[in-house]
């Protein structure tokens, strides 16, 4: 580490103290992306941004990198090794959907305040199993695995208002871009090799059924 806490602290005059350094660090780790724009987020956030290389070399032991968007404001942490984060085939596909959404509104400059993309449901509704051929979950499937999400800072929900017919509304997050890359792609070929390893145990499964019935 370039400085060790003790020391920034001591540098920002009393404004900062080391468990303020080390929450950041730790939601660093936990919550990968940190927003300028959420409330929850900005303090850790503007600690991050102004003291960036400091939390780059405390992170780097642990096979995280770090990365700064300046203009949508936000840092995200991106860790060599993702092996350890279970993704479900379900977690994967949707992402896979929103990051070709969020790509699709780039083109189209329909990007909202602070580089979100809103994608309605309708819009899912036809992207989904149109790009990975599965049926759509259903709403309350949806609604879960969105919240799930959370985790990777790519997406949020918007609560309608009561008269809207829509059960809520999405909104597609800049961090999508750094964070649902290459490795997503690995991920999913690794879901269909096992789905083809599985239907092959089923067939012999079933060969040996077979056999048995013959035998007797």
């Amino acid at each position: 580490m370039k400085r060790n806490w003790n020391t920034l602290s001591q540098l920002s005059n009393g404004l900062y103290a080391v468990q303020d350094f080390e929450r950041a660090a730790y939601r660093l780790v936990t919550e990968q992306v940190l927003y300028a724009a959420d409330r929850g987020s900005r303090v850790a956030y503007h600690l991050v941004e102004a003291h960036l290389e400091d939390f780059a070399a405390a992170l780097a032991p642990l096979g995280i990198r770090l990365e700064r968007n300046a203009h949508h404001r936000y840092v995200v942490a991106l860790p060599a090794h993702g092996e350890g984060t279970p993704v479900s085939l379900e977690e994967t596909l949707l992402l896979l959907v929103l990051r070709q959404r969020y790509d699709e509104a780039i083109r189209q400059g329909e990007l909202e305040e602070g580089g979100e993309v809103l994608v309605e449901l309708p819009v899912l509704q036809e992207a989904y199993p149109a790009l990975t051929g599965r049926p759509m979950p259903d709403v309350g499937q949806l609604r879960g695995l969105l919240r799930a999400m959370r985790r990777w800072g790519v997406a949020r929900l918007l609560e309608p208002e009561p008269d809207d017919p829509q059960p809520f509304h999405l909104l597609v997050r800049p961090a999508i871009v750094e964070i649902v890359g290459a490795t997503w792609l690995q991920r999913l070929d690794q879901h269909n090799r096992d789905e083809d390893e599985d239907l092959a145990d089923l067939d012999d499964a079933d060969t040996d059924l077979e056999a048995d019935d013959a035998t007797a």
